[in-house]
């Protein structure tokens, strides 16, 4: 039997488990045949080319969820801490042949939960499954909140209206004008869909300007 009691402080940060009392979790994820998983830096945690049976979180480490072009170019989708659910969409949605992959960008461990598992129930009917589900919906709803918020980045014209859309909107998530992002430059970048250089040059001319203040993925607006 796996023992998850060692990961409670993570699994009580994540959305999944909302609502659902920490002395449960053992019982819990047991009932839905949960494994914990570790990865080195640069390994698939869902690989490209195969279905995708179960959905995870992030227990340690840090992941992305990237997608790379037939000319070679990498499209940063999503970044991934602790606590953090990842997979579910494809999970839900039976995909057999996915073209995103998830990568441990540093060692990390994920729990692993079979998603046929969690949406049927057991022969026990724990209580918890209905609670699963309901806070399933919700990061799902959330996910395609978010999703929405990178198209509203994308869809501005220059590099410096992206970039000021998306720190704004993480200072205005974080709650506070002192606040961090998931990615390096080249990882922000990516994420943007902008070239890095042109992306530099624009964070100098923010901070001369007087609106930003930064140091590598740490961020203070001034405006």
């Amino acid at each position: 039997m796996e023992y998850f009691a060692a990961y409670n402080d993570v699994l009580c940060e994540t959305a999944l488990f909302s609502g659902i009392a920490a002395e449960s979790y053992e019982t819990l994820l047991s009932c839905l045949g949960a494994r914990i998983a570790s990865f080195k830096k640069g390994e698939p945690i869902v690989a490209a080319g195969r279905p995708v049976l179960s959905l995870g979180i992030l227990l340690s480490g840090a992941a992305q969820a990237a997608r790379d072009d037939i000319a070679g170019n990498r499209h940063i989708l999503a970044a991934f801490e602790p606590a953090d659910v990842f997979g579910e969409s494809y999970a839900a949605a039976g995909a057999e042949n996915l073209s995103v992959e998830v990568t441990a960008t540093q060692n990390a461990s994920a729990l692993l939960i079979p998603y046929a598992r969690m949406m049927r129930g057991c022969k026990n009917a724990c209580g918890f499954h209905a609670k699963l589900i309901e806070n399933l919906m919700g990061i799902l709803a959330q996910k395609n909140i978010q999703l929405n918020q990178k198209l509203e980045h994308l869809s501005r014209r220059t590099t410096r209206d992206k970039l000021l859309s998306y720190l704004m909107a993480q200072a205005q998530r974080q709650g506070s004008r002192y606040f961090r992002v998931p990615f390096n430059r080249q990882e922000l970048a990516d994420y943007l869909l902008v070239d890095r250089s042109a992306l530099s040059n624009e964070l100098s001319k923010l901070r001369a300007e007087g609106i930003l203040e930064f140091y590598k993925n740490e961020f203070k607006l001034l405006l």
